[in-house]
């Protein structure tokens, strides 16, 4: 499975900008392609003169863009009617729906914008804003937002480190594991904010 990615890869990065833009469409919807086999050679392509950085980061970002929100139209029009029908079989319930509803109006933004860095949740984070409606101007700008901070770390870390593959997985282990510490943080205290509510 890695060769195959690293194949697609290969080929979309031989058509340049247009390429990036294409592999991070299917990073940003529901392909399992990882964003960092496109932005990490990008970097190196940098290095070497082949691209220029605010191109590719803009190719990166664009294509991010455009993918999520494929995933935030399917979830807007397809999402909230099919968990309707068959969300009990999933465990999802009417009540749950609403619950989502209620979390996205009051965490919505950060919910989107911080989904942006996290692996695997930067794939499916568009869906739930579409299905509770959130705006799209607004998710667009988190999403654009999340992403350009993501799309700047890996074009730098090949920009730096293309050519030493150890030193780059240490980079993506520490950035993700500092991501997932502030997630957690935020819950807590998001959860602390709700129970001192509450008590009130």
């Amino acid at each position: 499975m890695e060769n195959l990615i690293n194949y697609i890869a290969s080929f979309f990065l031989d058509m340049g900008y247009t390429g990036i833009v294409v592999m991070m469409f299917l990073e940003a919807s529901f392909f399992p392609f990882p964003s960092e086999v496109s932005m990490i050679p990008a970097g190196y392509f940098i290095s070497q003169g082949k691209m220029t950085f605010f191109m590719a980061i803009g190719a990166g970002i664009l294509g991010s863009i455009l993918g999520s929100s494929l995933n935030y139209f399917l979830g807007k029009y397809l999402g909230r009617e099919f968990l309707s029908k068959y969300g009990k079989y999933v465990f999802i319930s009417h009540e749950k729906l609403e619950k989502m509803d209620i979390l996205f109006k009051e965490k919505g933004k950060s919910i989107v914008f911080f989904g942006r860095l996290i692996p695997v949740v930067r794939q499916y984070i568009s869906f739930p804003p579409g299905i509770s409606n959130m705006n799209f101007y607004v998710f667009m700008f988190l999403t654009g937002l999340g992403s350009s901070i993501w799309v700047t770390f890996l074009v730098l870390l090949g920009y730096f480190y293309g050519d030493n593959q150890s030193l780059i997985n240490n980079a993506l282990n520490n950035f993700k594991y500092l991501c997932i510490i502030l997630l957690i943080i935020g819950f807590s205290i998001f959860i602390y904010n709700k129970f001192k509510n509450k008590s009130k």
